[in-house]
C-alpha cells in the first residue's frame, strides 16, 4: 500500500479524471506509479508527456533497447515494481521468457550484440556511480556504433528511470501480476 494520499478515478476531481483519461487512452490502463502522483495533476501530466517522448517518441534507439535500458537502471536501484513492468514491455519486444529473466540476473547472460551489452553497462554505471561518467563512457558508445543522438536518448532514458525508481521507492508503489501488464507497449 502506497505511504501516501492518492485518488482513484472515482474520488478524482474533474481536472484528475481527464489526466487519467489522457493516460489510459495513450498507455490502455491506469498504474500505479500514476495514482501515487494524484494529489498534482500537473506534475502527473508532465511525467507522461516525459516519459511518452523519451520512451516512445522518435529515436535512433529502437524500443526494445529503451525497455532494456529501463530493466537494467530498475535491477540496479532494485526496484521491483518497474523491474517488472518494463520487464512485460521487454517480453513483448522478445518474446522469450526464460531471456528476459536472464538478462535481469545478468545481461551478458541474455545473448545480446556488442551494442546492446555497451548500452547496458553504460545504464548501470551511470546510474550506480554517476559521478564517474564521463568521455570515457561515451567514446565506449561510439565505439559501439552510437551517435551523438542516440547517446542522448541513452542517458535521457537512464535519467528518466532514476527519477521514477525513486519515486516509486520512496512512496511504496506496489504491483500485482495483473496491475504489472497489459499496457500498450
Amino acid at each position: 500500500m502506497a505511504y501516501i494520499k492518492t485518488l482513484s478515478y472515482e474520488e478524482a476531481d474533474d481536472e484528475l479524471k481527464a489526466v487519467y483519461d489522457n493516460i489510459t487512452g495513450s498507455r490502455g490502463k491506469l498504474a500505479e506509479v500514476h495514482k501515487i502522483q494524484s494529489l498534482n495533476p500537473p506534475a502527473l501530466m508532465a511525467h507522461m508527456d516525459l516519459y511518452l517522448k523519451v520512451m516512445f517518441g522518435k529515436s535512433p534507439l529502437k524500443r526494445y533497447q529503451r525497455e532494456m535500458l529501463g530493466v537494467v537502471v530498475s535491477a540496479a536501484n532494485r526496484c521491483p515494481y518497474c523491474i517488472e513492468h518494463h520487464r512485460q514491455a521487454l517480453l513483448f519486444y522478445w518474446k522469450d521468457d526464460e531471456r528476459t529473466r536472464r538478462f535481469i540476473a545478468n545481461p551478458s547472460e541474455a545473448g545480446l550484440g556488442a551494442g546492446d551489452l555497451a548500452l547496458c553497462r553504460f545504464a548501470k554505471a551511470l546510474t550506480e556511480a554517476p559521478w564517474e561518467s564521463g568521455e570515457e563512457q561515451i567514446e565506449a558508445l561510439r565505439r559501439a556504433g552510437f551517435d551523438d543522438r542516440s547517446i542522448l536518448d541513452a542517458t535521457q532514458v537512464i535519467a528518466y528511470f532514476n527519477f521514477v525508481n525513486r519515486m516509486v521507492l520512496a512512496l511504496g508503489v506496489e504491483f500485482n501480476d495483473e496491475e504489472a501488464s497489459g499496457y500498450n507497449y
